[in-house]
């Protein structure tokens, strides 16, 4: 494999990876509908350890609106609630001592305006990191190109490809960024 063949792989699966990173922030903004993504961040103390609520606990959606934790081990239940206050989700927990449900109240326009301006912020920050990307394959290509003393025709298309890659991905941040969008603004 080329030196250049190795710079955009690695590029763009650079690109793929900031992609995938702004998909999970996304997972855990709230959108007025339950989402066990949104306990990712949920950290709970089990014998001594930290432990992520999802590894100790059946997480289940019920009606839309309420998350109902059902954790394996029942003693455990007060620790939940700990952590779930702990991590700020926003969120009170309600136990009655089987399981905790988190109801998710409807959010108010405004709450939804700021939450759609923390998405574009999101969005804005990976697009970010798609350029810095871009710029380190531009940088890696005038390096290769003078190791390699090669043409400046093939350097153009080189140019053309990284820039076409970064469009790509772009796009593809600009349409999770509406999607979002979409969904936290409709009630």
């Amino acid at each position: 494999m080329s030196e250049l063949d190795e710079m955009f792989l690695l590029g763009e699966d650079k690109m793929e990876k900031a992609l995938n990173q702004l998909h999970r922030e996304f997972a855990s903004v709230r959108s007025g509908r339950a989402n066990p993504a949104i306990l990712d961040k949920v950290v709970v103390e089990y014998y001594g350890a930290p432990t992520p609520l999802r590894q100790m606990s059946q997480v289940t959606v019920q009606d839309g609106t309420t998350l109902v934790i059902t954790p394996y081990d029942k003693s455990i239940l007060k620790e939940i609630e700990k952590g779930i206050i702990k991590a700020e989700i926003g969120i009170t927990p309600n136990s009655d001592g089987i399981c905790i449900r988190l109801p998710f109240p409807p959010l108010t326009e405004e709450r939804r305006k700021e939450i759609a301006k923390d998405v574009k912020k999101m969005g804005e920050e990976a697009k970010v990191a798609i350029r810095n990307i871009r710029r380190e394959m531009v940088e890696k290509l005038k390096k290769i190109e003078k190791e390699e003393n090669l043409p400046e025709d093939v350097v153009k298309d080189n140019q053309d490809k990284i820039q076409k890659i970064t469009d790509k991905h772009t796009d593809s941040i600009d349409k999770s960024v509406a999607e979002k969008e979409k969904e936290v603004m409709t009630v």
